[in-house]
């Protein structure tokens, strides 16, 4: 291989990999960034809403068998059983992951509440600047 040949080999290599560097597809024609991707407000509030109802739904019935557990737990060890010891262990996890569970969500419907509301002070902000400058318009 001549040393044209290595050099324009070694340049199509660099060039593939600062697109996919960049995050840009190899194809462009295939996929091109942002396409089809749009939110409205009232889809983020409504998946707002359906979270902060599931998280409602979790910490009512995430820890639904949690006395149950206890009282199976401490009965099974009284009797000497080692897997009363097993069921605290399979409880303590259980209530560890619903609790981490419910802060997910927690955090998810907040942000996007927040998310709603900023969006509607952005809105309102960009409409009273273009009534502001239009209303300059008609002054001048």
């Amino acid at each position: 291989m001549s040393f044209e040949d290595e050099w324009a080999t070694a340049k199509d290599t660099a060039r593939d990999t600062a697109t996919r560097l960049a995050g840009l597809p190899a194809d462009p024609g295939r996929w091109s960034p942002g396409a089809g991707l749009s939110v409205r407000q009232d889809h983020l509030g409504g998946i707002g809403r359906a979270a902060y109802a599931l998280h409602g739904r979790l910490a009512k019935d995430g820890n639904h068998a949690r006395t149950d557990t206890s009282e199976a737990a401490t009965a099974l060890k009284s009797h000497g059983f080692r897997t009363g010891a097993a069921l605290e262990t399979v409880r303590d996890a259980w209530s560890a992951q619903l609790r981490t569970l419910l802060d997910a969500v927690a955090h998810i419907s907040n942000h996007l509440d927040h998310s709603v509301a900023s969006h509607a002070e952005d809105d309102a902000e960009v409409a009273t600047s273009l009534s502001l400058s239009k209303i300059s318009e008609y002054i001048k």
